[in-house]
């Protein structure tokens, strides 16, 4: 054995227990112990053999420490070898999450019990990879082809229940004594004479599968994937289940999962990973913080995002009150929730008693006394900072001591906001994305009186509700927006230069964006950001209406995007198809003309340069700044947040895989041939270019 498993004999029944925390990860120490145990097992008393983990979960997947690193004897497929011959039945005994080569071992097993809440699942894909223990033989054989793309494919866990109808799991037993449980399963697998069942026994019928269906699907997730071949590869293994025997279709896994393991794709995805934990950790802040307990919160504000928040924490069992100004808008927030809550039902990933729960613990308020006893207040009013302060200046005065004061604003200064009360060391920005219960992005904006205690609170809180929290300092637009000023200007202004909406989107979304930057402001609604610049230029901001006299000019002709049927796009009133519009294409050379902009042909490389090297730029200017603490947690931002592509692996990591030489060099180019005014490079981008060192390299040298 090892020090992280342990063996023992009850009754006939050999219990082998895992015990590598926190996570009981795949560690060469567990695969050496399990390996050790499960061929001790063969030659004493024991009749059939349970593997079951200690503390909150079954083994969670892979050892992260050992990633990058040389390979230890035994490898998981040669550990999983050994499960598979063995003379005795071996049940695996499931409770939390079996994810990864966690499932994969489970697979090997001969039979599997779960209790009813853990999940299973083989989340390989959005690391760029994909299962490399058998997990692409053994599920379709077991689950079905289709079950087993739509499962392999997503990387999505699925629960006990799902997976039991999957023929997954075998077992959902009763209770929380999973150890009891799993010997009683065992020991009844052993008195009825149950077979000692291997999956690798398992054959599939080609002939069970339509013609072309394997070509089909990898058509349907080409739109999903983005350009990721790992899907695609996936796809190809589990083809070979069907066409191949067991051996040779393990060896065609191993070799994709090779290819797939050395992609750039996978290395970004990679890093990505790492930097979503990277950005939990908060430069001068003690690890052993203390938090405030957070039993009930308040958001000021039933909208549509007010809405999404508040479902965030009933999601968790957090009671809210949320507080609208009349009680019409406070009902007609309730029915936002009530129907994003039935859409989940109808989906099957929640039952109605379960929605029934949520909706309880959400109620309503008009009145700001209501709030004296609340832990933590989101503020989700209109962007203004006149009524941003007022709400702020109502909550002071309500509020108990300690409690956490949050605004959930996009853009405004958070220190002029704390300013309003007399307590600013228990403000800050909490800056949910929208739809606020999908999206997992939050920037937590930290003023220059934030107390650490509240800091510290607000990042925990925000794991606690499923969000991926990212820190700001205050500035105009923080890390995501003010960065993404840049996006859309040029956007914008590839327009007037002679591109089309169609081929400004289309070179988008072939980079790997979900969503081009023109169909997103349709998305959006093209009169939000006329209605925010109006609001700068009331306070006194001067705006270059080349940077958005088409957008202005579409929503002063009717054009708001979607909700209208029409922006730069028309839209298919049925299927909200976005269609060209040559209405569009004559008002932007009509736009082009009257501001004596000569248009030309564009091509698609000019289109993604000057989309995304303004990203890196500002970014680069952020970090001087110390707006954000590394790189990495803008890559977070943009990936989480703004559907940066995965398999790039952020802006910031990007631009280092593109050097960041070549950045310059071509924001040079652009400033002589475009002109100075949004084309000046930022002194870190400058100095790192010349140095030739990368963002990455920066970051190690701030510690």
């Amino acid at each position: 054995m090892s020090n992280v498993v342990s063996y023992e004999l009850i009754d006939n029944i050999g219990v082998i227990t895992i015990d590598n925390p926190p996570v009981n990860a795949l560690s060469h120490a567990l695969r050496k112990g399990l390996q050790d145990a499960i061929t001790a097992g063969q030659t004493d008393a024991s009749e059939a053999l349970v593997v079951i983990c200690a503390g909150r979960t079954f083994i969670a997947g892979a050892d992260i420490t050992e990633f990058g690193k040389p390979p230890q004897s035994p490898s998981l497929p040669d550990l999983l070898t050994t499960i598979e011959s063995s003379r005795k039945l071996v049940v695996a005994a499931i409770h939390g999450t079996a994810l990864g080569g966690g499932f994969e071992t489970a697979l090997a097993c001969n039979y599997r019990c779960a209790v009813s809440n853990a999940k299973v699942g083989l989340p390989e894909v959005k690391l760029g990879i994909l299962p490399g223990a058998g997990g692409t033989q053994r599920v379709p054989r077991i689950a079905g082809v289709k079950a087993a793309l739509e499962m392999i494919t997503s990387g999505n866990p699925i629960g006990a229940v799902q997976a039991s109808a999957m023929n997954l799991i075998d077992e959902v037993v009763v209770g929380n004594d999973l150890k009891s449980s799993a010997i009683a399963y065992a020991k009844d697998l052993v008195a009825s004479g149950a077979p000692l069942k291997r999956v690798r026994d398992i054959t599939i019928d080609p002939s069970t599968i339509e013609p072309g269906f394997f070509e089909g699907y990898r058509k349907k997730l080409a739109a999903r994937a983005r350009g990721q071949i790992a899907p695609d590869r996936i796809v190809s293994c589990v083809e070979g289940a069907v066409n191949l025997p067991m051996d040779k279709g393990l060896e065609l896994e191993r070799a994709l999962f090779a290819e797939c393991v050395q992609s750039p794709q996978s290395q970004a995805m990679r890093h990505v990973f790492f930097a979503e934990r990277e950005a939990t950790k908060i430069k001068g802040l003690a690890a052993d913080t203390p938090v405030r307990d957070i039993k009930h919160v308040a958001i000021i504000g039933g909208g549509t995002m007010g809405g999404g928040i508040a479902m965030c924490f009933a999601n968790v069992g957090i009671p809210v009150t949320m507080l609208e100004i009349s009680d019409e808008a406070l009902e007609r927030g309730m029915n936002i929730i009530r129907k994003n809550y039935s859409i989940t039902v109808k989906k099957g990933k929640m039952d109605e008693a379960e929605m029934v729960q949520r909706l309880n613990l959400i109620d309503g308020t008009t009145s700001y006394e209501d709030l004296s006893n609340v832990d933590l207040v989101i503020e989700a009013v209109f962007e203004n900072p006149d009524i941003k302060k007022e709400v702020f200046a109502k909550l002071d005065a309500v509020c108990k001591p300690g409690a956490i004061l949050a605004s959930n604003t996009s853009y405004q200064n958070v220190d002029d906001i704390a300013n309003a009360t007399k307590r600013p060391q228990d403000v800050l920005g909490m800056h949910f994305f929208s739809p606020a219960n999908v999206m997992k992005l939050l920037e937590v904006v930290r003023g220059e009186k934030t107390a650490d205690d509240v800091l510290a609170t607000a990042m925990k809180i925000g794991k606690k509700i499923g969000k991926v929290c990212a820190l700001s300092r205050v500035c105009y637009g923080f890390i995501g927006n003010r960065m993404l000023g840049g996006y859309g200007r040029q956007a914008h202004m590839l327009l007037l230069d002679g591109a089309t909406p169609a081929q400004v989107d289309a070179a988008a979304e072939e980079f790997g964006m979900a969503m081009g930057p023109l169909a997103m402001s349709d998305l959006a609604g093209l009169d939000v950001g006329y209605k925010a610049r109006q609001a700068r230029e009331a306070q006194g901001e001067v705006m270059d209406p080349v940077t958005h006299c088409i957008g202005s000019a579409l929503v002063e002709g009717g054009r708001l995007g979607q909700k209208s049927g029409a922006g730069y796009y028309k839209y298919d009133p049925q299927t909200r198809a976005r269609i060209s519009d040559p209405e569009v294409e004559a008002l932007i050379r009509a736009q082009a003309e009257k501001l004596g902009v000569k248009q030309r042909e564009i091509s698609n490389e000019e289109i993604v340069a000057r989309l995304f090297y303004p990203l890196i730029n500002e970014g680069a200017l952020i970090l001087e700044e110390g707006i954000a603490q590394r790189p990495s947690d803008i890559d977070v931002v943009y990936v989480y947040g703004y559907a940066f592509p995965s398999a790039k692996g952020g802006p910031m990591y990007f631009a280092d895989q593109v050097g960041l030489k070549e950045v310059y060099d071509t924001i040079l180019r652009f400033q002589k041939e475009l002109g100075p005014d949004y084309w000046q490079p930022a002194p870190l981008l400058e100095k790192l270019a010349n140095e030739g060192s990368s963002f990455g390299a920066w970051a190690k040298s701030q510690g």
